[in-house]
């Protein structure tokens, strides 16, 4: 894959948030390449920058915040160069992006059939019977049973899966070059996450799609994903391939959220947790961000901030238990 060109770069992206509280580094220095065709998942908690890292890329991000640093180059073209009519342009035609919330993202008001003709013909010189159609066969495509009656519904009148299968078909009505799928199965039962996991996985053997899959669900991850991106307020603490983190974990904070996955294997009768809660981005710690909460905490993760270095092939991780200048210490989960 790494012999094809990367279809998107991020380098050194910083988004911060200008508030009368303070300054909030939601994103902070984060770097990925995407390549046609491949998965990369973006994992942490809540309130790690995995969704304003997606708002960026869109150029999308709410006031008060700015990109005040680094460069996103799709195609070898930096996005941040773009006017707003060209991002539009680029917006659903060539990135599209599956919202995590389908009731808020689709207008109540209006039917399906409304705002999906409306997103085709922004982006397509063809008339409205063309659009129509195309609509019904997207719909058709992601699993909704009688696209063309339904087509007149409103949001309303359709399940959180069923909404969240016609948010994707918009995302696809003109076959983006990339995906950036945001949560996309949070709050679905476990049988409609698998359907929307294998429709992702169907479209991109199709379209030959990238797609940036955002969750906080390991287990999505290591369903869908080629390489996984973990971060922890708004850094990124572990970089590499999917089946790379499942065998060889660096982190605290990836092993943290590893070991805090429930199993029923019968050794393991109490669910782990990571002690204490994000820190607050107003005020991060000196420091590494994670070493409050940090179980191999050392004096000097309380003074310097690491940087993301690599510690084997096509595997990088922020953590100065793996900083050369130390005793090159490893972590055994």
């Amino acid at each position: 894959m790494q012999n094809q060109s990367p279809i998107l770069e991020v380098k050194s992206l910083h988004t911060h948030f200008f508030t009368r509280d303070g300054l909030i580094k939601a994103v902070d220095d984060v770097n990925f390449e995407l390549y046609p065709g491949e998965t990369l998942g973006i994992v942490g908690e809540s309130g790690s920058g995995k969704s304003m890292t997606a708002m960026s890329i869109m150029g999308l991000v709410p006031h008060p915040g700015k990109i005040v640093q680094g460069t996103i180059l799709y195609k070898g073209e930096d996005l941040r160069t773009k006017t707003r009519k060209q991002m539009r342009n680029i917006r659903g035609k060539e990135i599209s992006m599956v919202f995590q919330d389908p009731m808020t993202s689709l207008n109540p008001v209006f039917t399906i059939e409304k705002q999906m003709i409306e997103t085709i013909r922004a982006h397509e010189n063809v008339t409205k019977m063309q659009a129509r159609k195309k609509a019904v066969d997207l719909l058709h495509l992601v699993g909704i049973p009688d696209p063309d009656k339904r087509l007149s519904n409103y949001p309303h009148e359709f399940s959180g899966g069923m909404r969240q299968r016609i948010m994707i078909a918009m995302a696809l009505t003109c076959n983006p070059a990339v995906l950036i799928a945001d949560e996309p199965t949070t709050a679905l039962d476990v049988t409609i996450q698998a359907q929307i996991l294998e429709l992702f996985k169907d479209m991109q053997r199709n379209l030959n799609m990238a797609i940036i899959m955002i969750t906080h669900d390991l287990g999505v991850v290591a369903e869908t994903c080629d390489r996984v991106m973990v971060m922890y307020a708004g850094k990124p603490v572990e970089y590499t391939k999917t089946t790379q983190l499942f065998d060889e974990m660096k982190h605290p904070y990836t092993t943290g959220l590893m070991n805090s996955i429930p199993t029923i294997k019968p050794d393991k009768t109490k669910l782990q947790t990571i002690i204490g809660g994000p820190p607050d981005l107003k005020a991060l710690p000196q420091g590494c961000s994670f070493a409050p909460r940090c179980q191999y905490v050392m004096d000097s993760c309380r003074k310097i901030d690491p940087i993301l270095q690599p510690v084997g092939p096509d595997h990088f991780v922020r953590c100065l238990l793996y900083n050369q200048s130390q005793s090159e210490k490893v972590i055994n989960p």
